[in-house]
This record gives structure tokens, sequence and C-alpha cells, in this order.
């Protein structure tokens, strides 16, 4: 059967991300939807997405197909629901479309003819920007179950203290001395090659991804997620950093995303609890205003390619663009749009002709080309969203 992830209604409310990615392509957890969709299917997937993402992530489409909503995240009982679908069935949760088949020769869906079959169980969705930390938890218990099921977990180091021995995996080449994993209050996931530097100290729920870096003296609660390749320091709390990203140095995140090749300068901070303790609000790029999350603690949003000074301080519940480059004195928005230069004292357009410089720079650091692709989608996201500058 071919398998193809869809974005869905969804796409807009996880902006700034899905201006670089599909829905399939956010991590949460230890892997990406997408990722998990196909360890449970046992195959590759495809994509519906935008059309200028389409190159990188293009669609194959079959005979026969399942088109699978990506803001759905993967369980046992809804993939078995998903690979018994025949022709004109369907799958609804909630009356949401979960899953379809379809065939190429079909013209159109049309619905009304399909069986509609109801999942009831309990599922994980994706649909707003603050689920990715807020569902943290539950996916990395849910990723650590499918990823180590039947396997054995490289031997803890000696020269770790340790708790929950039992729930803790590390992959091989993973490096660890002289630190503190806690894991009785989560698991703890160490990928392959990755590096947990003397003095951290670490509670669970914790997933470091392949060649991820947790430096010198680093302090992590869980909920959190260091995707692959990624470099964090000073003190985190229940945040997700999807890949190739910095947080190297001193400084807080907390209740915080952070997409791919994104930089936090030395001793930045986020704060993730407003003075009087109201519910945090988030700028929403489909409405153009800001929404309640109804959440007390909500940190910092930062797409991807985007970079902060040093010292730089972001207020509760802040939105930071694609290609934005943060820096100066003071408190910046709590809205950045796009490709944006500057801070509280001013900003401008960041130029992507100066933007692709710096981008191509950055990746070439980690042996990644930034290629013609990956520079016209940039180009894409600055040209259709440049009249939010201001």
């Amino acid at each position: 059967m071919n398998y193809i992830l869809y974005d869905g209604a969804v796409r807009n409310n996880l902006l700034p991300f899905t201006f670089t990615r599909p829905v399939a392509d956010i991590r949460i957890g230890i892997l990406t939807i997408r990722e998990k969709w196909e360890k449970f299917l046992g195959t590759t997937t495809t994509t519906i997405t935008e059309e200028y993402l389409s190159e990188k992530y293009p669609m194959i489409e079959l005979e026969e197909n399942v088109m699978i909503n990506a803001s759905f995240l993967p369980n046992p009982e809804l993939v078995e629901l998903i690979e018994n679908l025949q022709e004109n069935q369907a799958i609804v949760y909630e009356d949401e479309m979960v899953a379809f088949f379809t065939t190429n020769s079909q013209d159109e869906i049309d619905f009304e003819s399909y069986e509609l079959i109801d999942f009831e169980g309990d599922v994980l969705t994706v649909e707003h920007t603050w689920d990715i930390f807020q569902k943290n938890d539950a996916a990395i218990r849910a990723d650590f179950d499918l990823l180590t099921a039947d396997r054995e977990s490289e031997p803890i180091p000696a020269t770790v203290n340790v708790l929950g021995t039992e729930h803790i995996f590390i992959e091989e080449g993973a490096v660890l001395n002289f630190c503190t994993l806690n894991a009785t209050t989560g698991p703890i996931y160490i990928g392959r090659n990755a590096e947990i530097m003397e003095g951290s100290v670490i509670r669970g729920p914790f997933a470091l991804c392949e060649e991820a870096q947790v430096k010198l003296a680093t302090k992590i609660y869980g909920a959190t997620t260091v995707g692959p390749h990624c470099r964090v320091g000073g003190e985190v709390n229940n945040s997700v950093m999807f890949a190739y990203s910095n947080k190297g140095h001193d400084g807080f995140l907390g209740n915080a995303v952070l997409g791919e090749w994104c930089n936090i300068g030395a001793d930045s901070n986020n704060s993730n609890l407003k003075n009087n303790y109201e519910s945090v609000k988030l700028w929403n790029y489909e409405t153009e205003r800001f929404e309640n999350t109804g959440l007390q603690f909500c940190g910092l949003m930062m797409g991807d390619h985007a970079k902060c000074g040093i010292n730089t301080m972001f207020n509760t519940g802040t939105v930071v663009g694609v290609a934005a480059n943060v820096f100066g004195a003071g408190f910046p928005r709590n809205y950045i749009p796009n490709f944006t230069w500057g801070g509280a004292q001013g900003t401008q357009a960041y130029l992507p002709k100066k933007a692709f410089e710096t981008a191509k720079i950055v990746m070439a650091r980690r042996h990644v080309d930034f290629d013609e692709m990956e520079q016209a989608i940039l180009q894409h996201v600055f040209d259709e969203t440049k009249e939010w500058q201001k």
C-alpha cells in the first residue's frame, strides 16, 4: 500500500514551523511525525503539502493509496485500522478526517459515498504550535516504547549517577560521564553518537537525538527533546529543538520550540510565565492577531534559521519568524516577522541575499549544503510575507 501524509487544515496554526516543512516533518517526542508513521507502517511515505515545498517533499501517487492526516500521531490501534482500510472507506475521529482510501482513477473524493469508521481510542494530535511542547511528555513516552521494544541498551557508564535505570536507553556510540540522569519522572533516551558532558543534570522525560550534545553543567527538566545535531547548555525546561539548532550557553529556555538552524546567543532568556499569572497569548498568522493559548506557561516559538544575539530577553509568548535576526537591549516585540533584522530599538527587513549568505556558512559548519532548493523555499517565504515587516 502507498501511504501519503497530508497537511490538513491545521497547517496555518503551526506557523512559523510549517513555512519551511510539511506538518509531517514536525518533531515531537523523539521522532518526527513522519518517522513515527514510517516506523509503524514499515514503509516510506510521501507528502501532500504547499506547492513551493513539493520539490523537497514530493508526493508519489500509485494505483491505490491511503491518505493520512499528518496532525494525528500514530498508535497501534489507529495503525491497525489504517492498514485494513478498503476502497471507499475512511476513518474519522470526533468528526475530523484521519485517513481515507483513494485510487488514482478517482476524479474527486465524495465522502458522502464513503463508509465512515469512527476511531474511538485515545490519540495524540498536533493542532497548535504549543501542542509541540505541551504534548511532548506523552510523545516521548510513546516513542521510547516504540524505539526500544525488544532491544538492549548500551551499558550506563559507571561514572553516571542514575535513578530509574530500567527507563534509560543508550544507543551505540553515545558518550556520557560524570552526569546525573533521573528517569523516575519519565524515560531518558540517548541517541547514537550523542554526548552528555560532565556535570549535567537531567530529569526525564528526555530525548537526546543522534549526534546531539549537552554542554558542561547543563540543567534539563522534562519533557524536553534535543533534536539531531543540536547543542544545548544552560537551563532548559519542557522544550523541543527540531534539529541542527544551538543553545550552547547559559540562559533559560522554557516551554519553547526551536526549528532548525536556530542559534540562541549566550545568556539569552525567555520568560514562560506572565507576572500576573494570566494565560499566555501567541501570535496567530492566519488571523494576524494574538490568540489565547489557555496556558499559564508558554515561552518562545522560533522558526527555522532565526538567530538572537547575546543577552536577548524574550517576553512570555514570543513568536520569532523564519530567518529573523534579533539583537539589542530591551525586550523585542512578542511577534517578530520573517526576515526581520533588529530588536527593541527598531527593525528593518533582513534581505534574502544576506540571510542566504549566513545560512550557507551555518549549514556548511555541519557539512550540509545550502542548495538551490533550500534557497527557493526561503525566497518564497520572504516574498509571500514581506508585507508583514514593519
